[in-house]
């Protein structure tokens, strides 16, 4: 027999969903502004992120400009082959993997060093000068970079030349060794104050009572920073590597390109994936190769980021992206 539903116990349940319903409304009221404040990044992030990816076509077309996209022939793997068959292809990727492994592990050393330095500046006023000295650099162009680059290397009338090396001066744009160390340094110089924002705020964010604790307990500055505040920094040093390691096959066009100043000498050690697929551009001018490159770079990013998260996963589960 089925059990009778009596007024009073569904005029209770009428009045739980209403109280739902209306808890939804407010909620969504009082969230509007949070969602008109994300609207304009959200627009950005389709704009500039998604809708491209249509793009990935290109890379698996032969690209005929009087057909369209839709309509132009369809040929496979065909202009992947460009990046693995000429003989530039062993130098481009061990410069585009070799700068970005050395580079990975000391951004990260540099940048939590530069963090912990300028969380210990007691002086609020000196931090507010020194702050934007170090992040003044990231905002400096990469033609704008590359004339800074100049006016220390210039053969005739660079620093270098007129100082350290006036009785042997070098052809620095034409002596492929010395790059590796010079473009190491411009990539730290430009980038380091920019990567430390990130540490700072996280530092900023530890509990403070951690460090009066240790105080009164009398642990050294170095033992603070050894036991809390690495510690506590260890979550976001792993983001940021798996974001690093995302972007392992990509390299920064303006730094390889423009501060050598497109030396054809130098390409043994300025020579990656990005300057040879531009070069190659105006050269064949097909932009199927380009698109298929930059897929290549997606691919690998994504694989290896899927693979250094699952070993995270394995040792710190706590700490894994997902």
């Amino acid at each position: 027999m089925s059990k009778m539903v009596t007024p009073a116990v569904s005029e209770y349940d009428d009045l739980l969903v209403q109280r739902k319903k209306q808890k939804k409304r407010e909620d969504r009221k009082r969230c509007l502004p949070l969602y008109l404040m994300m609207l304009p990044g959200l627009i950005y992030l389709i704009a500039n992120n998604y809708i491209p990816m249509f793009g990935i076509l290109i890379a698996f077309k032969k690209i005929n400009f009087s057909l369209g996209i839709l309509q132009s022939p369809w040929c496979g793997l065909e202009n992947f082959k460009f990046l693995f068959v000429t003989k530039d292809a062993f130098i481009m990727i061990r410069n585009t993997l070799a700068y970005n492994a050395v580079w990975i592990v000391l951004d990260l050393i540099i940048a939590v060093f530069i963090a912990i330095c300028m969380a210990e500046i007691s002086s609020r006023r000196a931090a507010k000068v020194i702050q934007p000295i170090i992040c003044f650099p990231s905002m400096v162009s990469a033609v704008l970079l590359s004339f800074i680059v100049y006016a220390f290397l210039s053969v005739s009338y660079g620093y270098l030349n007129t100082t350290v090396f006036k009785d042997n001066p070098v052809n620095w744009y034409a002596t492929a060794k010395y790059w590796p160390i010079i473009l190491t340094i411009v990539h730290f110089w430009q980038n380091a104050g920019q990567s430390s924002i990130i540490y700072m705020a996280s530092i900023g964010g530890i509990d403070k009572s951690l460090y009066e604790s240790a105080r009164l307990d009398g642990a050294s500055k170095w033992n603070q920073i050894r036991h809390i505040t690495l510690p506590m920094l260890r979550p976001m040093i792993i983001l940021m590597l798996l974001m690093s390691i995302g972007r392992i096959f990509n390299s920064d066009f303006g730094l390889f390109y423009q501060v050598p100043l497109g030396s054809g000498l130098l390409t043994s050690t300025t020579q990656t994936i990005d300057t040879f697929v531009y070069r190659a551009l105006l050269q064949l001018n097909n932009i199927s190769m380009s698109s298929a490159a930059s897929v290549f770079q997606a691919i690998i990013g994504f694989v290896l980021v899927m693979l250094s998260n699952l070993l995270v996963r394995v040792v710190e589960p706590d700490n894994a992206l997902f």
